[in-house]
Parts: C-alpha cells; sequence; structure tokens
C-alpha cells in the first residue's frame, strides 16, 4: 500500500471531519491508504508546550510523515481568509523538506471550513497552496465533471473541498459537501498512484 498523507488542523470538528472523508475517499483507491495527522495547538505562551501524544485523534505529524508520503491533503479553518496558526506555525517549520526536496513532484489539495458562506473559504485554500508551491508540489483542485459541485449550496470550490460551519461551528457536512470531499480524496490518490509508478 502507498501511503497518501491527510494533515489537518481542525478547532471544533469540521476540518477533521472533512479530513475523514478525503480519508475515506483515499481508501477507495485500489493500493492507496491514508496516514492522517493533525498538528497541536500553537500556544501563547512561549514556553508551553503540547504533550507528545495527543489526548484524542490521530497523532501529530513529523517530518517522516511527508517524506514518506507519494501525496498530501492539506486542511485548515479559516482565519480571516488564512490558515489556522497552528497549521501554518507546522508548515513554516519545514525549511529542512524544502532544502531537500522532500515534497517535490508530490501531488497536493487543500480543504477548509468556514463559519459563514463567504468567510474567506477560496483565499483561504489559495493562501494554503502557496507553501506547496514552494515545496515543488502538483497542485489538484476538483473538475467541474464533480457534479456535486454545481449543485451545493453549502461547501464546496474548484480550489478544494469545504464545509460551511455556521456559528455554532456545525461539523456535520451536507451531502455535496461529503460528496466533494471523498471525490478529492479519490483525485489525489489516483493520481499520487500514477505519479509513483513512474519514479
Amino acid at each position: 500500500m502507498q501511503e497518501i498523507l491527510v494533515l489537518y488542523y481542525s478547532r471544533r470538528g469540521s476540518v477533521r471531519a472533512l479530513a475523514e472523508q478525503i480519508a475515506a475517499g483515499i481508501h477507495e483507491v485500489p493500493g492507496a491508504a491514508a496516514r492522517v495527522r493533525t498538528v497541536p495547538k500553537v500556544s501563547a505562551v512561549c514556553e508551553a508546550m503540547e504533550d507528545e501524544i495527543p489526548a484524542e485523534g490521530p497523532p501529530y505529524a513529523e517530518l517522516r510523515d511527508l517524506e514518506e508520503c507519494i501525496g498530501l491533503a492539506l486542511g485548515s479553518p479559516t482565519r480571516f481568509g488564512n490558515m489556522a496558526a497552528p497549521l501554518k506555525y507546522f508548515v513554516d517549520g519545514l525549511g529542512g523538506a524544502w532544502a531537500n526536496g522532500a515534497l517535490e513532484g508530490k501531488p497536493a489539495c487543500v480543504f477548509t471550513s468556514s463559519g459563514s458562506m463567504h468567510g474567506g473559504q477560496e483565499t483561504t485554500l489559495l493562501s494554503m497552496m502557496l507553501p506547496l508551491l514552494h515545496h515543488g508540489m502538483l497542485l489538484l483542485g476538483i473538475p467541474y465533471s464533480e457534479l456535486a459541485l454545481d449543485a451545493t449550496r453549502s461547501g464546496g470550490t474548484p480550489y478544494g473541498a469545504s464545509h460551511v460551519a455556521g456559528r455554532d461551528g456545525q461539523a456535520v457536512l451536507s451531502p455535496e459537501e461529503l460528496v466533494l470531499a471523498r471525490a478529492q480524496g479519490r483525485r489525489l490518490a489516483d493520481t499520487a498512484l500514477r505519479l509513483a509508478r513512474r519514479r
């Protein structure tokens, strides 16, 4: 089995719900498996540290997760049109991976959740792509051949899977959001496997 990293930060569960559906889509592709990882919160106190192992959910990501996987799905809630600080902090620490080309030529996609319909989803997705481009990754979106992209009245963009959580942070995905997240996982897995066979 070839593994694809599904790396995310989730504050109230919405991005985690998307990550689970993307991972499920990856598992639908024969020969592919999802390696799901998260990142710890960032403390306002510089000396404060999270426990090395999370109390619940997937393990925290390490550099080797990126090095060993053949593709990456990166997810974050929106923070004023940008990715959340914990994920940005992790990504900002990947200078070594950039220097040794650990991610170069690997496919990647992005996903997000916001509290409102126009809560910065598209700018968050686009800003998450920028460091991936610097790493030489190959970015994938969701094509309009996925009919749910035209049918959705909540989340879902051609830039990546998304969810509108509302002000209460509802983590239940709409039927279209679920379909698009799974489709994104399948597309990433299929592309990653094809590229891996050529190496």
